[in-house]
């Protein structure tokens, strides 16, 4: 039995082939094997001339290689997406998708001093998730609430006891304004 030498550039020429075969849009339904051939041929004629970018003209987003991950080629740190679904889109379309950053999960209230602000807390996080953007605080005229003795914590001031806020962030309005907020229920 003859054992055949087959060159590097047939190999790639058929994976190649193979990897543009799964590109194109069908569900699978094409015979490999009958497609082969042909691509191989095809594709060893088409490796001898300069191809365009596989980029060129589209946005933001990466052409896969065929034997590494979207993952692997690309920093995908703060996406959302698992790394089994971006690498699934690489597979599927040949192309790494651009990378998604999740939404901010630090509260505008941890971000910006509303100390003063007339909103509540739960207002403030809520325009920030709504908008993407924190608000600017608004500070009234003057402080609602009590003024706060310089010497004793709001919450050993006054009872906050149906109040939903927690005591630091009460002691912390106090400390910052100078008056001990009204209760909230």
């Amino acid at each position: 039995m003859r054992t055949r030498k087959i060159s590097v550039l047939t190999l790639t020429a058929v994976a190649l082939g193979l990897s543009l075969t799964a590109c194109n849009g069908n569900d699978g339904t094409d015979s490999a094997s009958s497609s082969a051939p042909s691509s191989a041929s095809s594709s060893a004629a088409a490796s001898a001339t300069p191809q365009p970018d596989a980029t060129e003209g589209t946005s933001s987003s990466t052409a896969a290689k065929s034997d590494a991950k979207c993952t692997d080629q690309i920093n995908y740190a703060g996406d959302p997406r698992s790394n089994a679904e971006i690498n699934s889109i690489g597979a599927d379309t040949g192309t790494c998708p651009p990378v998604q950053k999740q939404g901010s999960d630090t509260k505008c209230t941890d971000q910006l001093d509303y100390a003063g602000d007339p909103r509540s807390n739960a207002e403030i996080n809520s325009i920030g998730a709504d908008t993407g953007t924190c608000p600017e605080p608004q500070k009234s005229a003057k402080p609602s609430g009590t003024p706060k003795d310089p010497d004793t914590k709001c919450t050993d001031q006054i009872n906050y006891a149906n109040d939903s806020r927690p005591n630091a962030e009460i002691n912390s309005i106090g400390e910052e304004t100078g008056y001990c907020p009204p209760v909230k229920k």
